[in-house]
């Protein structure tokens, strides 16, 4: 059974920064791409960040690039998402995804998902 928890959404203003952790529930956490992507009201699904198995390669959507950094931790089963300068248009529900195939930043190649997580950023 794989089950993803996010933690570490709140209200935040505008330049403040959250960290976001995820921590999946899988027997063998290092053989999944993980990636978080956010949904805002109204809004379809969008690609945040991911990072592969060995941390050897990170993508990030061009809204969050030079803001977001993206980890993980295969020690301890942890994916984070340290969110920096955050703007209102930052808010949305984050959410946290796996992958036992292919990294992607399309949500079709995420097979497991978290709840989410609510990330407010007030202007």
């Amino acid at each position: 059974q794989v089950q993803l928890v996010e933690s570490g959404g709140g209200l935040v203003q505008a330049g403040g920064s959250l960290r976001l952790s995820c921590a999946p529930s899988v027997r063998t956490f290092s053989n999944y791409n993980m990636a978080w992507f956010r949904q805002a009201p109204g809004k379809e699904r969008e690609f945040v960040a991911s990072i592969s198995r060995s941390s050897t390669f990170t993508q990030y959507a061009d809204s969050v690039k030079g803001r977001f950094t993206i980890s993980r931790n295969n020690a301890n089963n942890t994916v984070q998402l340290q969110m920096n300068s955050l703007k209102p248009e930052d808010t949305a529900v984050y959410y946290c995804a796996a992958s036992i195939r292919i990294i992607s930043d399309r949500t079709s190649d995420y097979a497991y998902w978290g709840q989410g997580t609510q990330v407010t950023v007030s202007s």
